[in-house]
């Protein structure tokens, strides 16, 4: 059998099959239905969805019509095999990899940048799977390959200006560089270009562009590499004058006369979500923004997936709630279950609160719940010197008009170089002592 794709304009396709769970909460059908339900994606938001169904067809079958479409719409599907969500944007907003500079060299041109299409976990800067696999299925660079056909026939509808996939896992960017051109022989496309034919997509590259970000391990390297038995036994891998640093933050906010719990689940009550949304706000308030997530958002996540919830609280001497941390986290039953670092946001000024609150308090959890990650959200080399490990992150590009490929193709390789090279420096800036020091490996 063969792979197609039909392009659909809802959610339809889910009734088509079993589904298999996401490797992140981020990809779960219920997040991203909070974010439709609430308008955090949607035309409004700017992130206007269309999904890319690939299915298996006989060969003697009719090519599907790939218009955009529902399920409903006739569309002959044999077996459903994965689907890839593209967003049609007209913005950069909540997504993290900048390319705001490719935008500017269009706009010196007198050209349009937008639309641009995106494939991401909106808002969310996590490594993950960008497509839901059906049961049984396993991602490979046919099902990428053909899930870029859908991207470029969406390109040609829409006109965009090429296609971004941001925080895509190391497997999924190398089949994309396997399966894919990653170069173009520019002078042919440019005389094509020039004798008013279009470059045909597939003739186009794929570029890939790589990140940091600081992710910590439940490891215990001189001990096998078995998770540690608690905080203490996780700052016994650290150097000593890194150890104190860390315990001397915490007594700080001791001294404060603040105490910290946290909550899981349906023990977060309606009063902490109330006090959490109060404090979240106010990260983005005294920047003059308004938040790109409501309070019925997070109602949404306490709704329908509560057992992937955890609320860090700090309290001060009177018990009141000052700061709120609201985490993420995978269900503790395999090699990669990862608590995740999200939301936070505190109702004043207070020394050191944000190290615990965000960092110590989710080290401890992870500990307590065997998790074997902590990946606690984009950027921030504080994060480095707390134990946290410089690791790479991938995303893919495709650019559409021939005549921007050699200049961007020339700005992805640099920028894969730099960040490779910071990754390497950072990872000498580690705080643990020689036995602990984890191994660099920048082919990630």
């Amino acid at each position: 059998m063969n792979l197609q794709y039909a392009l659909l304009n809802d959610t339809s396709w889910k009734s088509l099959g079993n589904w298999q769970t996401p490797d992140t909460p981020f990809m779960s059908f219920a997040f991203w239905q909070a974010l439709s339900d609430t308008g955090a994606i949607g035309e409004k938001a700017g992130w206007l969805p269309i999904y890319i169904l690939v299915h298996r067809v006989d060969a003697d079958d009719c090519v599907v019509q790939q218009n955009l479409s529902s399920v409903e719409a006739s569309i002959k599907v044999k077996q459903p095999v994965a689907v890839m969500p593209i967003f049609i944007k007209g913005h950069h907003q909540g997504e993290f990899v900048f390319d705001h500079s490719w935008a500017q060299a269009y706009a010196q041109y007198g050209l349009d940048y937008y639309p641009r299409l995106v494939t991401s976990a909106p808002y969310t800067p996590i490594t993950g799977q960008r497509l839901w696999l059906a049961a049984g299925e396993t991602l490979d660079a046919d099902i990428i390959k053909t899930a870029i056909a859908g991207v470029d026939d969406i390109a040609q509808q829409v006109d965009a200006s090429g296609w971004h996939g941001l925080f895509v896992t190391p497997e999924m960017a190398a089949m994309a560089n396997a399966s894919l051109p990653t170069d173009i022989d520019i002078e042919m496309a440019l005389k094509t270009q020039a004798n008013g034919v279009a470059v045909k997509p597939i003739e186009l590259p794929i570029l890939e562009r790589q990140g940091c970000q600081f992710l910590w391990q439940n490891k215990n390297l001189t001990q096998n590499n078995q998770l540690f038995t608690d905080f203490e036994a996780f700052l016994t891998t650290l150097r000593a004058k890194k150890r104190k640093t860390i315990r001397a933050e915490r007594r700080k906010v001791a001294e404060q006369g603040i105490t910290c719990q946290r909550k899981c689940g349906d023990d977060i009550t309606e009063s902490d979500w109330k006090t959490f949304y109060h404090c979240y706000v106010m990260t983005y308030a005294v920047r003059g923004q308004q938040p790109y997530l409501t309070m019925d958002f997070f109602k949404a996540l306490a709704q329908h997936m509560a057992e992937h919830l955890m609320l860090a609280q700090a309290l001060d001497a009177n018990g009141e709630i000052i700061a709120s941390s609201l985490f993420l986290y995978d269900k503790p039953d395999n090699k990669t279950a990862t608590l995740y670092g999200r939301y936070w946001g505190a109702l004043g000024e207070y020394d050191s609160l944000h190290f615990e609150l965000c960092y110590y308090q989710g080290i401890e959890f992870a500990i307590e719940q065997g998790l074997h990650y902590f990946d606690p959200g984009t950027q921030g080399e504080h994060k480095l010197i707390r134990g946290f490990i410089p690791t790479a992150t991938h995303s893919l590009h495709r650019i559409y008009d021939a005549r921007f490929v050699p200049a961007i193709a020339d700005f992805c390789r640099k920028d894969r170089l730099q960040m490779s090279q910071y990754r390497e420096q950072a990872f000498e800036a580690l705080p643990f002592n020689i036995d602990n020091m984890p191994m660099f490996d920048n082919n990630e």
